[in-house]
């Protein structure tokens, strides 16, 4: 049970992290997007470097995972796709990308995949004609 009450303490520092940042931006600087845009984006970006994936993912680029961005374009449109996403980020996955397996997200609590999918499914750009 020792090593329980670490997990807990920086689980509850994550979470409080992530509402410090969103609450502290929200009171910002409000003229670049809407209020409620914003905060959720950068509490999502928090929340997804607290949880360690912005150690193998980032927003616009591959690292040792592929780019967000890449990860929204593949799954855009598809039926299901946030449901498929929250449970190879819950699960992990192997094959979709590649040699390199995704581990495991044994540090989320719950719901935290379907909401890191939905902010990541949210970084599709429509395409332009």
């Amino acid at each position: 049970m020792k090593g329980l009450t670490g997990v807990c303490a920086g689980a509850m520092l994550s979470v409080w992290l992530t509402l410090a940042t969103g609450a502290a931006f929200a009171q910002g600087d409000t003229t670049s997007a809407p209020v409620s845009d914003v905060p959720d984006a950068r509490a999502m970006e928090t929340l997804a470097r607290a949880r360690n994936c912005m150690t193998c993912h980032a927003a616009d680029r591959t690292l040792l995972a592929p780019s967000y961005r890449d990860i929204a374009k593949r799954y855009a449109g598809q039926p299901g796709a946030a449901e498929a996403l929250a449970r190879s980020i819950s699960d992990g996955s192997q094959g979709k990308w590649g040699k390199i397996p995704m581990p495991a997200s044994l540090q989320l609590a719950p719901g935290e995949a379907n909401r890191l999918a939905q902010w990541i499914l949210g970084m599709a750009r429509p395409s332009r004609s």
